[in-house]
Parts: structure tokens; sequence; C-alpha cells
């Protein structure tokens, strides 16, 4: 008898194993267009373009240190943002606008200086770390918003400019307690918050292409800032957990 239960289920593990996996089925997301699936193909690839050039920006702060003055490059991102916005979307200006983005993802990296600067300060492998982890989020939440049914996550739009409000409200308090509880939490409030703009950017950008709007370059830039943003927070929570790690040792 217990021959019998081995062998039926050494089968029933080797049938499990034997079947066939269809990659190209698990890739396929039918409630969305082929013309939006394009669409998402130029977003995703000018996000990863944004990628290597702020890294390229983070290398040029961090490694060469050629450039000074995190808020001034934060303020020189903010004008390319606003430059990009004002350029309309056509043909002819595609070029201009990618070039654009290019100067502002750069900036973005450089503005990522001081970060940076204070993460190696405590330890420069977390900043390996929480790239990974980045990446890890950012891709969880884009499957989760792509397989999940069509807008069931832009009801999170109100809850979300809510948590920005409250984050905005916690950092003036900051501003005048300096208080080191109420920034962790405000750290891990944003981080939670920026996660659940990675599901609501997502299912916008898949709404608005649905509708014709295809301008991948600022849709892009949506994600880019979600990713940046992520980033940013998961690193100075993982420094301050080993700051304090280093504490107790002592």
């Amino acid at each position: 008898m217990e021959h019998f239960f081995w062998i039926s289920s050494s089968r029933g593990t080797m049938n499990v194993f034997d079947r066939n996996i269809d990659l190209d089925a698990l890739f396929k997301f039918s409630q969305i267009s082929h013309s939006t699936q394009v669409h998402l193909k130029k977003v995703y690839s000018s996000l990863a373009a944004c990628m290597f050039l702020a890294a390229a920006g983070a290398y040029t702060h961090v490694v060469l240190r050629l450039f000074q003055g995190g808020v001034l490059f934060a303020l020189a991102s903010l004008a390319m943002m606003v430059w990009l916005a004002a350029t309309p979307h056509d043909a002819r200006t595609e070029k201009k606008r990618l070039a654009i983005l290019a100067g502002f993802a750069f900036l973005n990296g450089v503005g990522l200086g001081p970060t940076l600067d204070f993460v190696i300060a405590v330890n420069p492998s977390i900043i390996v770390t929480a790239f990974m982890g980045t990446s890890l989020i950012f891709i969880c939440f884009t499957l989760s918003a792509l397989y999940a049914k069509r807008r069931s996550y832009l009801f999170l739009g109100g809850t979300l400019m809510s948590g920005v409000s409250i984050l905005f409200l916690m950092s003036l308090l900051n501003m005048l307690f300096g208080s080191v509880m109420l920034f962790k939490a405000h750290m891990y409030l944003g981080l939670l918050v920026m996660c659940g703009f990675v599901l609501f950017d997502t299912q916008l950008i898949i709404e608005k292409a649905e509708n014709g709007d295809k301008d991948y370059v600022w849709h892009c830039v949506d994600l880019f800032l979600d990713f940046l943003t992520i980033f940013r927070k998961l690193m100075v929570i993982l420094a301050l957990g080993d700051k304090d790690k280093k504490k107790e040792k002592k």
C-alpha cells in the first residue's frame, strides 16, 4: 500500500514538471489593446534609458566630484520638467523632447548626490541593496497593475493625494521639531505612498493610452519619478537602520 502511494505521488510530481510552460501566455495582457502594448514598450524603453542617465549623473557627483548642491540641481531638473511639459507632443518635437527627458534624468541623478554621500558614509553596500529592492518593488507592483482588471486601482488617486498632503504636513512639523521618529515615520509612509503611485500611475497610463494619449515621453517621467523616489527613501531607511545597529553594538 505504501509502495502504491509512493508511485502515485511520484507520478503526480512528474506530471507537474512534465507540463510545458507557455511563457508567451504569461506575458499576454488580453485587457490591453495592441497599440497600448506598443506604447508601453516605448514607455519602459525610455524608462530604462532614464535609469542609465540617472546612474551616470549620480556617478558624476559621487566619484568625479564635479558638482555640488543637491537643491540647485533639484531646481534645475524641475525647470527641465516644466520645459518638457510646455513642449507640445508631436512628431516634429519628439527628438527635442527626448533630449529634454535625457537632461531631466541626468540632473535627477546628480541631485541624488547628497543622499548618496550620506549612505556611502554609513555603508556603501546599501546603495546596491536599495537598488535591487527598488527594482523588485517596482516590478512587482507594475505587474500587479498590468494583470489586474482595468481601472481597478484608479480609486487610489484620492487616497494617495491625501497621503501626499500628510507627508507635506509631516515635513513642515519636522522642520519645527526636528524629531528623528517623525522623520522615520515620514520615510516609511512615503515609501508606502509611492508604492501605491506605481499601481495608480501604471493603470492611469494604460487608460490614457487607450483613450488616444500616446505621449510616452511624459508617461515615462511619471514612472521615473516613482522609481527614483522609492529608491531614495529605501536608501535612507536602510542607512538609518544600519546606523541604529552600529549604535546598539557600541
